[in-house]
């Protein structure tokens, strides 16, 4: 026979107290941002709204002087957000992290201090193993802006400059069909009863895809070729109508782009350049005064015509037909692309400081990690390692090994 429990009555329950989770104790970051005066670059990586919300949250951030003037965003509207204006070059490159708008100078390279963090583009082309060299000497954590993915793992820095070179071409293309740029006078619209422009889109990625939406959107007849049925598939769907596409077959190429008013160049780089597929001959036969927008001239081109221009002497004239091949667009409409630029590095440099600094979100997040190809003296990029013949080193082992 069990016995009944016997419970005294000078027993009582105590609660034990509930054990909360501290969360980890923010890393506030010191971050630069100096002016660029390479590359033609107007953009500036974090606009004052930006630099206002870093500041707001405990981040120290010095502005060198008149780095946002290209973008009409002026020192004393990073004053007002809270940075600090700088006014010497080598004073700013104290900062711990360097966030930049441009890739590393040689001068600037220079100047960065050992363990340093810097986010900037890489322009392949004009990379040079001295600069590589100085970065692994310094052990400096390098992140390249455009290979950072999201969550969703697409690139959302290039899909911003894509949109915005896309739309850019085709408003470049009719300045430049105007009498006023010594086009041949021609309303890239067209009016009632007089026919449209006719314009042809070699590329069907995100370039593409909004080069489209514009020269639509302004009424002009659009074709559009590529070698993916795929991309040609989803830019109708994106799009939402139906028009003419094809595959990047020659002889209905060189067809289309002798009747073409604009030509527009948005392929994709293959092994890091792009495939000419417009040869010199197609473009001796284009109508005279007609416009070529070349958006993938830095990584080769897509017309053989092609020859890189810059902002201040943006075009030639090769057979009569006008050639546009400015490699940095977005940078001529520097105040958008700076506020799509620093909309996706703030949330990154907040959640920095939640993960107790670069190396921390590094490791918490893929995405941010597949940037990087500088780790503290070591090549984590395979392409630049193999390009200057340095070693390379897998970054996930070498964060393992860390651990």
């Amino acid at each position: 026979m069990s016995k009944k429990p016997f419970i005294s009555p000078s027993f009582s329950y105590v609660p034990l107290e509930e054990t909360l989770q501290i969360p980890q104790r923010k890393k506030q970051l010191f971050i630069g941002i100096p002016k660029e005066t390479s590359f033609q670059e107007n953009r500036v990586a974090l606009t004052p709204e930006a630099v206002s919300v870093l500041v707001n949250n405990g981040h120290q951030v010095a502005v060198e002087h008149n780095a946002g003037e290209g973008s009409f965003y002026f020192d004393p509207d990073y004053s007002e957000a809270g940075a600090r204006i700088v006014y010497d070059k080598a004073e700013l490159y104290k900062a711990t992290t360097i966030i930049k708008s441009a890739p590393i100078s040689e001068e600037e390279a220079t100047l960065l201090q050992p363990n340093q963090v810097v986010i900037s583009p890489i322009h392949l082309p004009f990379l040079k193993a001295e600069i590589l060299e100085q970065l692994i000497k310094k052990k400096i954590i390098a992140i390249a802006f455009e290979s950072i993915k999201d969550d969703s793992g697409t690139y959302p820095i290039v899909r911003s400059m894509s949109e915005i070179a896309g739309s850019s071409a085709i408003l470049t293309a009719a300045k430049y069909l105007s009498n006023v740029h010594n086009g041949k006078g021609i309303l890239l619209g067209g009016i009632s009863g007089v026919p449209p422009v006719r314009v042809l889109i070699i590329g069907a990625g995100v370039v593409g895809e909004f080069a489209a939406r514009t020269a639509f959107g302004l009424g002009a007849s659009v074709k559009i070729f590529d070698n993916s049925i795929y991309r040609l598939m989803r830019l109708q769907n994106n799009i939402g109508r139906r028009c003419f596409t094809s595959v990047l077959e020659p002889v209905t190429l060189a067809e289309e782009i002798a009747n073409a008013d604009v030509a527009v160049g948005a392929l994709k780089p293959i092994n890091g350049i792009t495939p000419v597929v417009v040869t010199d001959a197609m473009v001796s036969h284009m109508k005279a005064g007609s416009v070529i927008v070349d958006v993938s001239i830095d990584r080769g081109g897509v017309f053989e015509t092609s020859r890189l221009t810059s902002h201040e002497n943006p075009t030639f004239k090769k057979y009569e037909v006008i050639h546009y091949c400015v490699p940095n667009i977005a940078s001529a409409v520097s105040r958008t692309a700076s506020r799509a630029i620093s909309n996706v590095l703030m949330p990154i440099l907040q959640q920095c400081a939640d993960t107790g600094g670069m190396e921390g979100i590094i490791q918490a997040k893929s995405g941010i990690r597949n940037g990087v190809y500088m780790y503290k003296g070591c090549v984590t990029n395979a392409t630049i390692a193999k390009r200057f013949n340095f070693k390379y080193t897998d970054l996930d082992l070498l964060l393992s090994s860390q651990v």
